[in-house]
């Protein structure tokens, strides 16, 4: 061959061009593409015992209390737990709401005994207050103590928390017959108080609420398995929900549209969907979804799904060793 021969790059023909674009945009477009989400998040810690649990979309995780722990965790898809938030106030974390509009997460916070690092004899199932953080980092922006307004009450246990469109928070206790109301500026009132909402002694009374956007509250009430409408405008006019649905051992309350509310039934191991036609005057079932025997307690809301908290709290009022080290997160199926 001599000096002057030269080499040609061989040619793509014009389709294999075209495919290789096509391949390329089409891993482009992949690569953009936001997984579903799990039906099931299984995550460990040793005798954590988490409660309540709320999906935060923000930051894309889910936030778990936890009543044997003074923190509340964060939880990924893919299972990894850390903190998300400490702090020396917080005995046992139970129900929270991501308060989205207002870069916030509200904890209640109560004492069933179970933190034996932090409980004391002042505050065994007499403390009920509301922890209040940012969003985003975690850090503590207020601390509320609601059982300081009925100090000589029997006792307290601070359960749920709902967020009205203008930032007042409502708070259920459990131990008395109290809703609590904080508004935007973070002072507490009574807002509820009547003994046609307690529960005997030793028993949970209160326990779920959610904010309904016309105008009113509903609680769940887990000794009476009755559901309670509370219009914001007048709480004494307080009713009972018509229903013939048993919906004893209610806990958490997820309202998924303004006619359907969902309810975790824990000692039944049932999360219920509810219907109404009449503004909440009366409910009926429409679907249940039943889990193991792993006392399912609250419900988040993620997108379209709901999502239901295996919080084993059955083994721990049992004392079981060794404890429960993994709990679950799961995509509930009507």
């Amino acid at each position: 061959m001599s000096a002057l021969t030269t080499f040609r790059r061989p040619t793509l023909p014009l389709f294999s061009l075209a495919l290789l674009g096509l391949l390329a945009t089409s891993c482009k477009e992949d690569s953009n593409v936001t997984p579903d989400a799990p039906d099931t998040i299984t995550f460990t810690q040793s005798a954590l015992y988490p409660e309540g649990v709320q999906y935060d979309a923000t930051n894309n995780r889910f936030l778990v209390s936890s009543q044997t722990r003074g923190t509340v965790g964060q939880v990924k898809d893919d299972g990894t737990y850390s903190a998300f938030a400490e702090d020396a106030q917080l005995v046992s974390t139970i129900g929270m709401h991501v308060d989205d509009a207002r870069n916030r997460v509200l904890v209640a916070v109560s004492d069933p005994g179970y933190n034996t690092a932090r409980t004391t004899e002042a505050t065994r199932r007499k403390l009920a207050a509301v922890a209040i953080f940012n969003r985003d980092t975690g850090q503590r922006i207020a601390y509320v103590n609601l059982g300081a307004l009925r100090p000589n009450a029997a006792g307290h246990f601070a359960n749920d928390i709902a967020v009205d469109g203008q930032g007042n928070a409502y708070v259920t206790d459990s131990f008395a017959p109290i809703i609590y109301k904080i508004d935007a500026q973070g002072t507490p009132t009574v807002f509820l108080e009547n003994a046609q909402l307690g529960a005997p002694a030793g028993s949970f009374g209160l326990n779920g609420i959610v904010y309904h956007p016309d105008g009113y509250l509903l609680v769940a009430k887990s000794d009476e398995g009755a559901l309670f409408k509370v219009p914001l405008n007048n709480p004494a006019s307080f009713a009972k929900v018509t229903t013939s649905v048993n919906l004893r051992g209610a806990d958490g309350l997820l309202l998924y549209n303004n006619t359907t509310l969902q309810a975790v039934a824990n000692n039944q191991s049932t999360v219920y969907r509810l219907t109404s036609s009449d503004n909440w005057t009366s409910t009926t079932s429409t679907g249940t979804f039943t889990t193991p025997a792993v006392y399912p307690t609250t419900l988040a809301r993620r997108g379209s799904d709901t999502y239901v908290l295996y919080s084993h709290l059955n083994a721990l009022q049992a004392n079981q060793q060794p404890p429960v080290s993994d709990f679950t997160i799961q995509e509930v199926d009507f």
